[in-house]
């Protein structure tokens, strides 16, 4: 991750093409080692491509991957059906038992009273 945020400053500075000497050399300045295998493969990779063009094409693929949010409502709705809601509603009359506790340890002085 370092070598492509590196590289990625480095673009936004003007170096259209950075090499893996600038990217060792703008690592070093800020205190960390280059790792040689992984910058060659990177600038492999990157070698006579656009990189704003690389970005769209990535937030296109990142578009199309499904997110957890759907997953955790359905897998709710399927534990209430199968006998989770008792549960449920315990723990949640426990919770509001346990606040009127806590909110009796001012010996009822308000902090504005």
């Amino acid at each position: 991750m370092k070598h492509i945020a590196a590289y990625l400053l480095l673009t936004l500075g003007g170096n259209t093409s950075p090499s893996a000497s600038d990217i060792k050399s703008l690592l070093e300045t800020v205190g960390i080692d280059a790792d040689s295998e992984r910058l060659d493969k990177l600038i492999s990779e990157l070698q006579g491509k656009d990189i704003n063009e690389l970005i769209l094409e990535g937030q296109g693929k990142l578009a199309s991957v499904p997110s957890g949010g759907v997953a955790a409502a359905g897998g709710a709705s399927a534990g209430a059906a199968a006998g989770g809601a008792a549960p449920a509603a315990e723990k949640e009359e426990e919770k509001k038992e346990e606040e009127k506790e806590e909110s009796d340890d001012d010996m009822g002085f308000g902090l504005f009273d």
